[in-house]
C-alpha cells in the first residue's frame, strides 16, 4: 500500500470516529497516534515517540507540575518534532502558543505541530534560529487535502526526514504564498508604479509604441485599462499553452503588431478595459448533463456535481473547484476532456478512442481524451464513472 492510500485510509477511519472522540486523551489515543504510525514512526516505542515530553532547559511549574509536551519525536535518539494534541472539537491555533514555548527549549527539534486529530499544523523556526515562528509553513487537513499537500507531507515520514531539506521547502512555501498574493494584487489592480515601468519597458522593447512626452499622473490612469486588458491576455495565453505542452517546446520571442498611433496625451481619454467574456454554451451544458446522468448510476459515490467555466475549458467537480475529475475543451473544431487519471488507466476504457499524456503539472491533469461529439460520452460511460469515483474517493 503506498503512502496516499495509507493517508486515504487514516482519513477515512478518524472521519467515522471523530464525532465519537471525547477530550484530549482520546483524541491523542484514537486520532493522532495513527497519523503519526503512517509518518513512519514506532507509536510503541518511547523512545521514538516520547509521551508527556518535558523540556530540556527554563522549566517551568504551573499548579505544581512540570510543563510538559504531549509527544516529542525521536529519530536515532535525537528530538526532531514536537506535536501538541487539542480535543478534538477544539480549534489547533488557538493553542500555538503553548507549542512555541516546548519548541523554543528543545533545540534539536526543527518541527513543531499542534493538532486537533484533523487538522495538522506544522511550524518551524524561519524568522529566528531556534524560536518558532508564529505562523503555521504548511497545514494539512485529513478531511480536505490535494496530491501536492502529501508530497510535502512525505518530508515528514521517518524514512524522508530531513530538516535542512524541511526549512528550505518550508522557506519556499512562505515566500512563494507571499509573492503570489503580493503579484495577485498586482495583476488584480497595477500600482501606478508598476505602469510607469511597463510604459518605460515598453517604449525599450519597440520604439514604434514610443509615448510621447512625459509620463504623468493623467497618462498612467490613461494607461491602466490597457494594461489590464494585456496582462488578462498574457495569463490566458500561459494557461492555454500549458495546457497543450507548447511551453514544453522552444519557441521564439514574441513579436509585437505594428502599434497604431498613440491616444495616450493630455487630452485623450484612455479606452475602455472590459473583462474578458465567458460563455457558456449550449454543448458545454449538455455535455454536463451527460456527465451528471451517467455519475448518478455509481452504487458508491453520491455527490452533487457543480460546474465552473472559464475562458479556455468547462470543469466538472464534485462541489469545489479544486475537486474536480473532468475538464472539456469544445470547439468547433475539436472537442475533448482531460482526466486526473493517469494515461495506463484510461486507454483500456477508451478503446477506439485518441489518449494522450498530459503534464502532471497542470492542476493534475493526467490525460486528454479526444472525441468527435458529445454523443461519444455515452460510449464513455464506464471512463467518465472511474474519474468521478477515484476523485470522490478523495473526499
Amino acid at each position: 500500500m503506498g503512502f496516499a492510500e495509507e493517508i486515504a485510509k487514516v482519513a477515512d477511519r478518524v472521519r467515522k470516529n471523530a464525532d465519537l472522540v471525547v477530550g484530549e486523551e482520546a483524541t491523542k489515543q484514537q486520532l493522532i497516534l495513527p497519523f503519526l504510525h503512517t509518518l513512519g514512526y514506532d507509536i510503541w516505542d518511547p523512545s521514538e515517540v516520547i509521551p508527556e515530553s518535558i523540556a530540556d532547559v527554563a522549566l517551568k511549574k504551573k499548579a505544581g507540575h512540570f510543563n510538559k509536551v504531549d509527544y516529542a519525536i525521536a529519530i536515532n535518539g535525537t528530538i526532531v518534532m514536537l506535536v501538541e494534541a487539542k480535543a478534538r472539537n477544539e480549534k489547533p491555533e488557538i493553542h500555538d502558543g503553548q507549542l512555541k514555548t516546548y519548541f523554543d527549549a528543545k533545540l534539536s527539534a526543527k518541527v513543531g505541530i499542534c493538532s486537533n486529530g484533523v487538522e495538522y499544523r506544522f511550524f518551524t523556526d524561519l524568522r529566528n534560529q531556534n524560536l518558532m515562528d508564529i505562523e503555521p509553513f504548511f497545514i494539512f487537513n485529513l478531511f480536505n487535502y490535494q496530491p501536492k499537500d502529501l508530497e510535502i507531507l512525505k518530508l515528514f515520514h521517518r524514512d524522508n526526514f530531513d530538516s535542512v531539506a524541511i526549512k528550505i521547502e518550508a522557506e519556499e512555501m512562505v515566500f512563494v504564498k507571499g509573492m503570489a498574493v503580493l503579484i495577485g494584487n498586482l495583476l488584480k489592480e497595477p500600482s501606478d508604479e508598476l505602469i510607469r515601468f511597463l510604459m518605460g519597458e515598453l517604449t525599450k522593447f519597440d520604439g514604434g509604441y514610443a509615448i510621447d512626452g512625459k509620463i504623468t499622473s493623467k497618462k498612467i490612469e490613461q494607461f491602466k485599462p490597457i494594461a489590464k486588458k494585456a496582462i488578462q491576455t498574457c495569463l490566458l495565453e500561459l494557461m492555454t499553452r500549458s495546457l497543450t505542452q507548447e511551453m514544453q517546446q522552444p519557441s521564439p520571442v514574441a513579436t509585437l503588431p505594428t502599434p497604431p498611433n498613440s491616444t495616450l496625451d493630455d487630452d485623450d481619454s484612455g479606452p475602455n478595459g472590459s473583462e474578458l467574456e465567458i460563455v457558456t454554451t449550449e454543448e458545454e451544458l449538455a455535455a454536463f448533463e451527460k456527465v451528471k446522468a451517467i455519475t448518478a448510476t455509481s452504487t458508491t459515490y453520491k455527490f452533487e456535481l457543480n460546474h465552473k467555466d472559464t475562458v479556455s475549458y468547462f470543469g466538472v467537480n464534485l462541489g469545489k473547484t479544486t475537486w474536480w475529475f473532468l475538464r472539456f475543451y469544445l470547439t468547433p473544431k475539436k472537442k475533448s476532456f482531460i482526466t486526473r487519471l493517469p494515461v495506463e488507466e484510461i486507454r483500456p476504457l477508451a478503446a477506439g478512442f485518441e489518449v494522450q499524456e498530459v503534464s502532471a503539472s497542470v492542476g493534475g491533469a493526467a490525460s486528454r481524451v479526444v472525441i468527435s461529439d458529445i454523443s461519444d460520452l455515452d460510449k464513455l460511460t464506464p471512463l467518465l464513472l472511474k474519474c468521478y469515483e477515484t476523485e470522490a474517493a478523495k473526499h
